[in-house]
């Protein structure tokens, strides 16, 4: 699997994929082409890589909030890709990118409760979680409990998950 910088030039490409299908798990689950293309514009896929594999374009990952201490990502897996831990090596990858890269201490990471896929994701790669905001997802239909998961650059660099404290 392959990481390559998505280009402002490529903004067709961008638009394509976020509208060719539904994001279920996602605040905005069919995103509109022009929302889309009015953000690349803006440079709001600057940090945004497509995950490649043999040439073929399965998923997307944008990096937030790079310079504020604690950044985030949106991560994208084409439905066709799902289930074949494209996610695993997505969230893999840019743990590795922002730690080697950045001069953060943390990355976070959130998700709607009934996520289950992602939260698989995140526990299997060594994200702890460390809160549950509920009713803070709006949905279609109802607002949904979202589950947020952080890892530590001490833990990245040791292979160790550091678990939350739960009692202080």
């Amino acid at each position: 699997m392959e990481f390559s910088q998505v280009q402002r030039h490529e903004a067709d490409d961008v638009v394509a994929f976020m509208t060719a299908e539904e994001w279920p798990f996602h605040t905005e689950p069919k995103p509109d082409g022009e929302t889309v293309r009015a953000r690349v514009a803006s440079g709001a896929y600057d940090d945004a890589f497509w995950i490649v594999d043999d040439g073929t374009r399965l998923g997307l990952v944008r990096l937030l909030d790079l310079d504020d201490g604690t950044p985030l990502f949106d991560l994208r897996v084409r439905a066709s890709a799902r289930g074949r831990g494209v996610g695993t090596a997505a969230v893999r990858w840019l743990t590795s990118h922002v730690f080697t890269n950045y001069a953060t201490n943390r990355i976070e990471g959130t998700t709607r409760a009934d996520n289950s896929a992602m939260r698989h994701v995140f526990t299997k790669v060594g994200y702890v979680k460390e809160a549950r905001y509920r009713d803070a997802w709006p949905g279609p239909d109802h607002l949904h409990d979202s589950v947020g998961y952080a890892i530590l650059r001490r833990d990245w660099a040791t292979g160790t998950v550091t678990p939350v404290d739960w009692s202080a």
